[in-house]
């Protein structure tokens, strides 16, 4: 045919791009569908076929192979393609997709029939009768094969049941296969059971893929020789092997005990030996597939349930999880660096991600959970989606995700019918794999980009969830837990509640039966949970109250859509709120009032304090949206009650150092306070107005139990200024179920006798005529809060002029001082109270650190710069730099304020209420402890507060009392 009256645009139409060799396939010497004299279709049947070839992966690979077929095969096969639609699809697709089936088609001609008709529907699988020899196996293999592959390619068959046909395939080949090498033999010797592990075991098999196996042998005679059939079963076993690599793909029995250094086959009794003493993790994970496919199928299944404990107890030992995840990372590294990102099967976001979740997660939960026992990925996903272990849209996203993969695939074998899981990287090949995936160019992006965009897509979704399903902490913490106490049956969990120290296991089993009772996907997800949970609360002093307090959380968000599932899937969340509810009244209170706090647990990020400034712009935007001022301060106190969660969250997780508790609870009550005054001042928005921190706000030092010392400064109307003031106090100190912030101005001059708000010429007469030492000690702490950047900023050189005296102090202003610090030793420690171990006033307390300090800023101010801090640790520090305190006196001394302000929080976390008392025993104490250093027992605690406490106050002694 001359090549002109075939045009490049026409052949393109159709997909071609070999020009001349499809123009001579298409003309009248070759398949004769082209009309030269009319340059169209001969026909509508030949426009048909032209039609078909389009849509094949290669257009010009299936019209070549179509040519030779019907070149080989005759004429019948040309009326046939032209006649029989299903008959086309099928064998265009196989023709353009596979050039080796092509050429297998081709050499044996008459197997085109094969896809004739309906019968490329059925299961695979063929009677052992009918393939008695090798040959005729590997006839019969290659056309259930041929049949597979068409109805996979025109979508008769999906990819599960692709799959699954395969392996129907596979266990056909291994029984024919197995028949052949017994009937060589002529007798039986032994009982042999094949083993299908892996893909094959799982029911997932590819085109091309190594089948793994374990071989299982018993003597035919109870009481027979055993060596000798083993023996015989090792025999039958590499005759087996050995004609199926000659058939269809290799055997591989390396999964076996020992792996290729042990024996080829064992007994049933020689296996359990193994896996009980010898076996590792992942060959309890490869059992997880295990499935008897061939041979003595009574004998495999007696193998199974033998072993079926191991498999399922093998996620208990200490080492498992990790075993598991350090294996997914050696698979990772193997990788040749050129191909991460094209591997579909074994890189990050590829098919090994997928079943790697899939397969930890069965053997953590499957061990109470029989429904997870299968051994194949999508039905086992499905379980766990159904379960609840899986969210419905994570599940969702996998179970397309795998799908997706796996026809990538299946479609790059098919091409040349070879192991591969690897994606092209030449624009040629990626051409050719776009168009068997059935993606065609359109307006919007050619095939290729298409292709790419979707997997891409996929792969990120895998790499995330696998993160999140894999790595999971909850798993580690519920593989922990002993197989039996994971099914909560009550009488397994009333004895396992009375084990772990629940004080009232009676009550307890009511709060698990409220929260797991039921069929529904709440009910299910806390029966995954609670096991996990328990054992937190139960390292609790008080495992009772967690579990209370778990359940009144529960009750508040259980039908919140995402409570549950940020438990189960968020990283730390369910631990972390096991250990905050099981130790801590205080962070309970807040979250049963704030569940929507929650969330913050997922993160350490959203545990770290937000800054002063953030701070204040929240709040003042908050107040700013309500017009009536009680509103206004009810949502300022709102976002003071999730700061103040944020924060006793950190702290009790360890995440936070003292001295940032202390920054962080100061900008908290400094963004309150700066957003309530702007609230109560705005009718007077001329008012010069302040407000001075004193005490522990001043100092930036807030803990937990802490009021706001504070001073009020005005300059101007007065009356309007103590309205403001007033105002302030009512509104912080209304009613709620915040934790109340106290506005204290008791520090001011006259103290509760003199007025709230005073005039800066006021402070500054009453300062320099009648104020006391004890006055000027107190403005060492004074730092601007709110309001009046300038009036602050004059009040703070009025009070410097104080709190740092020119010269120092008089001996006399000295001994008043150890005057006053005696006193309050004395007179404000409560009555009962123990000196050695209160955290304030007693020996090595808080307040002997912070007099010790300040005696020396007094001192030492006007003329050391670095002791001009409203900061305690701060001056200890320029004390220390400037000589005027040995270094070791300064490190017992910080130990010791430290320890007392770290204490001092966690007895306020703890109880739900301020307190200064260290107890002397119970469970506050026990809690205290477990809070400072998980582990640590309480009289180890309460001995080095002591310790650290005695140094302490030794040091004060001598430098404080001067002695």
């Amino acid at each position: 045919m001359d090549p002109i009256k075939v045009s490049p645009a026409h052949l393109a139409r159709y997909g071609f791009a070999d020009n001349e060799r499809s123009a001579a396939a298409l003309g009248p010497e070759g398949l004769r569908l082209w009309d030269p004299a009319t340059r169209r279709p001969a026909d509508d049947d030949a426009a048909a076929v032209l039609d078909t070839l389009y849509f094949a992966a290669d257009p010009d690979l299936a019209l070549f192979q179509l040519h030779r077929l019907v070149e080989a095969a005759g004429e019948e096969v040309r009326a046939a393609v032209l006649t029989d639609r299903a008959l086309r699809r099928r064998l265009i697709g196989v023709l353009g997709v596979s050039a080796t089936l092509g050429d297998l088609l081709v050499a044996n001609p008459a197997e085109w029939r094969e896809l004739a008709g309906e019968q490329n529907t059925r299961a695979a699988g063929f009677s052992t009768r009918d393939v008695s020899t090798v040959p005729l196996l590997r006839s019969g293999y290659r056309r259930e094969l041929l049949r597979i592959v068409a109805a996979d390619l025109t979508a008769a068959a999906d990819v599960e049941v692709t799959m699954r046909r395969l392996t129907e395939l596979a266990d056909a080949t291994l029984q024919a296969a197995l028949a052949i090498a017994t009937a060589e033999r002529g007798a039986d010797e032994c009982r042999l059971a094949v083993i299908a592990m892996g893909k094959c075991g799982g029911r997932e098999l590819n085109y091309v893929s190594d089948v793994d196996v374990v071989f299982v042998a018993e003597p035919v005679e109870e009481g027979a020789d055993v060596e000798k059939a083993m023996r015989a079963g090792s025999a039958l076993a590499a005759r087996m092997m050995e004609i199926c690599g000659f058939v269809a793909w290799p055997v591989d029995a390396a999964l076996r005990p020992e792996g290729s250094r042990g024996a080829l086959v064992r007994t049933v009794a020689s296996h359990l030996a193994y896996y009980k003493k010898w076996a590792k993790t992942w060959e309890f994970q490869a059992l997880l597939k295990a499935r008897p496919a061939a041979g003595d199928i009574a004998l495999g299944e007696q193998w199974l349930a033998e072993l079926q404990p191991l498999i399922w107890s093998a996620a208990e030992r200490p080492e498992a999880v990790d075993e598991v995840r350090a294996m997914r990372r050696r698979i990772i590294e193997a990788i040749p660096r050129a191909e991460m990102d094209r591997e579909i099967k074994r890189g990050p976001g590829g098919l090994r991600d997928i079943e790697f979740a899939v397969q930890l997660l069965q053997l953590v939960h499957g061990r109470a959970d029989e429904s997870l026992r299968t051994p194949t990925t999508l039905a086992g996903l499905r379980t766990l989606i159904e379960g609840g272990y899986v969210g419905l849209a994570d599940g969702e996203a996998l179970l397309r995700a795998y799908r997706f993969l796996r026809v990538v695939e299946h479609r790059l074998q098919l091409q040349r019918l070879r192991r591969t899981h690897t994606v092209p990287d030449d624009p040629a090949g990626l051409r050719w794999l776009a168009h068997a995936l059935g993606y065609r160019p359109n307006a919007a992006r050619d095939a290729v980009e298409s292709f790419r965009t979707e997997w891409v897509r996929h792969a990120g979704e895998v790499r995330r969830l696998h993160a999140k399903l894999f790595y999971r902490p909850l798993l580690e913490a519920v593989a922990r837990v002993p197989t039996e106490q994971l099914r909560l049956r009550p009488d397994a969990a009333r004895a396992r509640l009375d084990l772990l120290g629940f004080a009232d296991p009676a009550g307890a089993l009511r709060h698990i039966e409220a929260l797991t009772g039921g069929v529904s996907r709440t009910a299910a997800i806390q029966r995954q949970l609670l096991p996990a949970m328990l054992s937190e609360f139960a390292d609790a002093p008080e495992p009772d109250r967690g579990l209370l307090a778990y359940r009144q959380v529960s009750e508040k968000l259980g039908n919140t859509p995402w409570y549950l599932r940020l438990l189960r899937d968020e990283g730390p969340v369910a631990l972390r709120l096991a250990r905050l509810l099981a130790l801590s009244r205080y962070v309970t209170d807040l979250l049963i009032h704030d569940p929507e706090a929650l969330r913050l647990l997922a993160d350490d990020t959203e545990l770290q304090p937000r800054s002063a400034e953030v701070l204040t712009e929240g709040f003042a935007a908050a107040a700013a949206r309500h017009p009536d001022p009680e509103t206004a301060i009810n949502a300022v106190r709102a976002l003071r009650r999730r700061e103040l969660f944020r924060i006793a969250c950190a702290d009790l997780l360890g995440i936070l150092d003292v001295t940032v508790v202390g920054d962080a609870l100061s900008a908290v009550t400094d963004a309150t306070l700066r957003a309530t005054l702007g609230v109560t001042s705005a009718g007077a928005p001329d008012l010069a107005f302040a407000i001075i921190g004193m005490g522990r706000l001043g100092g930036s030092e807030t803990s937990y139990p802490s009021d706001a010392d504070v001073l009020f400064v005005c300059d101007g109307d007065a009356k309007t200024a103590l309205t403001i003031a007033e105002e302030l106090r009512r509104l912080l100190a209304r009613p709620a179920h915040d934790p109340p912030l106290g506005v204290d101005a008791d520090l001011r001059p006259e103290g509760r006798q003199g007025p709230l708000v005073r005039s800066l010429g006021a402070f500054e007469q009453y300062y320099a005529r009648w104020s006391k030492v004890w006055e000027a000690q107190a403005l060492l702490r004074a730092r601007h809060v709110a309001g009046s950047p300038d009036l602050g900023a004059r009040f703070l050189a009025l009070a410097d002029s104080k709190r740092y005296p020119q010269g120092g102090l008089t001996r006399d202003q000295v001994l008043e001082i150890r005057r006053l610090k005696a006193r309050v030793d004395s007179e404000r420690l409560p009555r009962g109270a123990d000196p050695a171990t209160h955290t304030k006033l007693g020996r090595g307390g808080l307040a002997d650190v912070e007099w010790t300090v300040q005696l020396l800023q007094l001192q030492h101010g006007h003329a050391v710069a670095g002791l001009r801090t409203p900061r305690t640790l701060d001056a200890l520090h320029a004390a220390v730099a400037a000589g005027l305190l040995d270094r070791m006196d300064a490190a017992e001394l910080e130990s010791a304020w430290r320890q007392a302000s770290r204490v001092r929080n966690l007895l306020t976390l703890v109880r739900g209420r301020a307190t200064d008392q260290i107890p002397r025993q119970g469970p506050d104490l026990a809690a205290a402890a477990a809070a400072l250093n998980p582990g640590t027992e309480p009289q180890e605690f309460l001995d080095e507060y002591l310790r650290v406490a005695r140094r302490a106050r030794a040091v004060v002694e001598r430098v404080f009392d001067g002695a």
